[in-house]
């Protein structure tokens, strides 16, 4: 009985160790993990001006990020790499030194990425002088996407890790 025991861990820690090796060691196994991460990733490596929010000039400070994967493109994709365009949802925090969450200058709605190129576009839903907002994200989203965005957020999860992370940045 304990020679079937220690098979069976052994059989699970090698089963774990392949996934953490086909993984890397900063992204999950899974598909839409690996998104989630790349998707945070690429935002908070932008600068506020490259998310193309209308009315925030240029902040300084580090941009934390929490973010939410509504569905990619191809759908069928079984890779990142195949992964060409990511909607979304985004809500970022230019953390400043001692500056406290809720006077930071945030950055937050829908977006999309565009992964096939390098680096990454990002593409905010906004309003203009002639199309309302709602009608903009109905617009630029497929529409069971767009169903989401119009509906969710940020999980409470990541909003404490994001929350977590920028207080971290902002030396709080």
């Amino acid at each position: 009985m304990k020679a079937r025991h220690l098979w069976v861990l052994v059989t699970l820690t090698s089963v774990s160790a392949g996934v953490y090796a086909l993984a890397g060691t900063d992204e999950p196994a899974d598909l839409r993990g690996q998104i989630t991460t790349r998707m945070r990733t690429t935002l908070e490596q932008s600068s506020p001006d490259q998310h193309q929010h209308a009315g925030h000039g240029a902040a300084e400070g580090t941009v934390i990020c929490g973010v939410r994967v509504y569905g990619y493109e191809p759908a069928g994709a079984a890779t990142l790499t195949e992964v060409k365009t990511v909607y979304g949802f985004h809500l970022c925090g230019v953390a400043g030194q001692k500056q406290p969450w809720d006077v930071a200058v945030k950055l937050a709605g829908p977006v999309i990425l565009d992964m096939s190129t390098d680096p990454a576009g990002i593409q905010a839903v906004e309003a203009t002088e002639t199309v309302r907002y709602v009608d903009r994200l109905w617009q630029m989203f497929p529409p069971r996407y767009a169903e989401m965005a119009v509906k969710e957020a940020l999980s409470p999860q990541e909003m404490t890790d994001l929350r977590r992370r920028y207080d971290a940045a902002a030396e709080l």
